[in-house]
């Protein structure tokens, strides 16, 4: 089963490199309000897997600059964990303040990412 996956995601992989969507070009100034504002989303995220590629192929679409941690590694792992309630991905974790706020599913975050920076 471990082969199946590693080759499926491979493929995954080269789909997504050859068909990426083009990415949403702003002027400088509007580009550097959305980076500011894209600083306080981290995407947590497995680099193979098809709902994260879907969720970050969105994010390209818009020309969102939004850091991705891969959620195998162990400390991020441990932080998806403790701190999100569960090891699921994609997540994406929006800080607000103090606040903090998970939000999974990529369908979700895909709306919420449209809403914010459309």
């Amino acid at each position: 089963m471990f082969i199946i996956r590693w080759i499926l995601g491979r493929i995954i992989l080269l789909l997504n490199f050859v068909f990426a969507p083009k990415k949403r070009h702003r002027p400088l100034a509007e580009q550097q309000k959305i980076d500011a504002q894209t600083q306080a989303l981290t995407l947590y995220q497995y680099p193979a897997c098809p709902f994260c590629v879907k969720v970050r192929r969105a994010m390209r679409r818009q020309g969102l600059n939004i850091q991705t941690l891969d959620a195998k590694t162990s400390p991020h792992k441990d932080e998806l964990i403790t701190q999100g309630g569960k090891q699921q991905v994609p997540c994406l974790r929006i800080e607000q303040g103090d606040e903090v706020q998970w939000l999974y599913e990529s369908k979700d975050i895909i709306s919420y990412l449209d809403q914010r920076f459309a």
